[in-house]
Order: C-alpha cells, then structure tokens, then sequence
C-alpha cells in the first residue's frame, strides 16, 4: 500500500533535515539520530549532480555545510564523494550521502519525505531519476516527495503517481501555490508556519489536504499547532515535538 497521508498518526512529527538540531543536517548521522528520538518520518533534500547522482544536500552549494567550495550541478559526485558535512574529519555517517544510501539505511524504520530541490535547474531530470529511485528500491510505501518548484511536483507525479505529492508554500513567493495547485496533483498542503492559522487549516481541511508545517521549533508554537488539529510539523528538533505533544495530548 502507498504512503496514505490520511491514515498517519496526528500530529506526524518529522525531523527536518534530520535530528538536525542534534547531528550535522541531511546526513546518515542526522536521520539516525531521528529514528533513536523516535520521530515519524525524515525528511530530506535532493538534487543532482554533474554526472547524475541524487545527493542529499540542501543549498544549491557545499559552501555552507563542509566548507569547501563549488555548486552541487557543476560537481561530480567522484568529488563529493567523502566530503565531510559537518561532522568530525573521517566520519562516514557525516558525509554527502547519496540518496539511496539514505533510502536503505531508514525508509524500514521511518517514513521519508523527499524534496525536490532542483530550483536552479528547475527543468532537469531529478524527478523521473527520484521515482525511478524509489521504485527500484521498493520504497514506495515509505515516501512522499514535496517541492516548491510545481513543474518538479507535476512530473514526478506524472512518473510515479502511487506516492503522494507535498506542495510547499513559499511566504516569500505566496502567489505560486493559488497558481499553480490545480496544475499538481497534491494530497498535501506544507506551509511555512507565519502562513499557517486555524481557520487556513480549516479552510486546507475542508479541501481534502493534510496539512504539514514547516520549521517548528518552538514548544509554544507547537502547541498551538497541536491545538488547531495540524496533520504534521517539520522540525529540528524531533524529542521537544514529542515532549510537547505528549503533555498536550494528557490536557
């Protein structure tokens, strides 16, 4: 059976980029980590590289995570291969890994959520290579994929529409998402949390969408969140969301 958003646990508490918070973000360390702090799902960044690799990796450069330098589309993954991402020099579990790496160290023990994160090469190939990733490795139960880039989201869907789609909503560029929702076929709505208010997840409800917020890593936000009935919070911090949601639910 897919990934049915419907049939998830409220609220689905999903470590952003990992227990980032804890470990070097979007590595195998990090999503370990949020599997040990029982978090419901991981979720993560691909894009391409030169060559055609699916690496896990957030900005468009390495600059910021292993400070070395280069953009991920121009580099090969021979280059990226054992580069350090934030962790001690010589550890593999904090490296650049690649996606199905990822995919076969954690899709058993918790879901995934997939971005595609080709926003400066918003026309390649990430989403067929991703859907075809997932269905070689069999994982197709075990993952969702979500985007701000609506051509990505419509071509993946096209390619693999078995696994559900997130249509993440951008505060800086609102207009995107009443444009083009119709465009992508989406069983998942991901605003930014300044986006988000009771009656928006009302309103998101009221149209069939599970409604998933991201970066939630405050305890009063949370709260707040749990309180309105969101579907799903992307956080930093997965064993504050489940501290959190433990003593609201006993209120």
């Amino acid at each position: 059976m897919p990934f049915a958003p419907e049939s998830l646990p409220r609220p689905f508490i999903i470590a952003h980029r990992g227990a980032s918070h804890y470990a070097p973000e979007n590595t195998l360390a990090s999503f370990r980590l949020a599997v040990a702090q029982h978090a419901d799902a991981v979720e993560l960044d691909a894009k391409l590289t030169r060559d055609g690799y699916i690496v896990v990796m957030h900005d468009d450069t390495i600059d910021r995570t292993t400070g070395r330098h280069g953009a991920v589309r121009e580099m090969d993954w021979e280059v990226l291969r054992g580069v350090n991402a934030g962790g001690k020099a010589g550890d593999a579990e904090t490296t650049i890994p690649l996606l199905e790496d990822v995919l076969r160290a954690v899709a058993s023990d918790v879901f995934v959520n997939i971005e595609l994160t080709n926003y400066a090469a918003r026309f390649d190939d990430l989403p067929y290579l991703v859907a075809d990733l997932v269905k070689r490795l069999g994982v197709v139960d075990r993952v969702w994929v979500s985007s701000f880039n609506p051509v990505a989201l419509r071509r993946f869907a096209r390619r693999l529409p078995e696994v559900p789609v997130g249509f993440l909503v951008d505060p800086k560029r609102t207009w995107v998402y009443p444009v083009f929702r119709h465009f992508v076929p989406h069983a998942i709505v991901e605003p930014h949390l300044s986006l988000v208010s009771e009656q928006a997840i009302r309103h998101w409800h009221a149209q069939g969408k599970a409604v998933m917020v991201y970066t939630v890593n405050d305890a009063d936000d949370m709260r707040r969140l749990f309180s309105w009935g969101v579907d799903g919070i992307f956080t930093d911090d997965p064993p504050l969301a489940r501290q959190v949601w433990e003593a609201f639910r006993r209120t």
